[in-house]
């Protein structure tokens, strides 16, 4: 195994503890490192990656959107209510950066239009 292959296989492990955290804790949302968990087991091992897409956690949490159906509504809120939360910290530390500020805000902006208008929202079934 390469120092590439190696490099994936332990960011994708990293990414995977973070994306169950995220699952539990509120303010971390699961579903930005179970996608990069996705994409460095990809690239890693053939192994890994079946075993990662078979994973219940890859089923509630990435499945749908890989196929391109969406996320819930409940998903989409939980990042955007995390980032939003980073995007307002960052915010009050930059002080008197008015473009800084801008910057960030205009960043904030775009990330809640493409959250809530260009990602598709499907409803989760009963039982689901």
């Amino acid at each position: 195994m390469n120092i590439k292959k190696i490099f994936f296989v332990i960011i994708g492990c990293a990414s995977v503890g973070l994306g169950a955290l995220g699952v539990v804790l509120p303010f971390l949302p699961a579903f930005p490192f179970l996608m990069l968990a996705a994409f460095c087991f990809a690239k890693s091992s053939k192994r890994l990656n079946d075993w990662f897409i078979n994973t219940k956690l890859y089923r509630n949490n990435l499945e749908t959107y890989v196929k391109g159906q969406g996320m819930s509504m409940k998903t989409k809120i939980k990042i955007i209510i995390t980032v939003t939360a980073l995007m307002a910290f960052g915010f009050i530390m930059m002080g008197n950066a008015t473009v800084g500020r801008i910057v960030l805000s205009i960043v904030w902006l775009f990330h809640v239009i493409y959250f809530l208008f260009f990602v598709k929202t499907y409803k989760i079934e009963d039982g689901e």
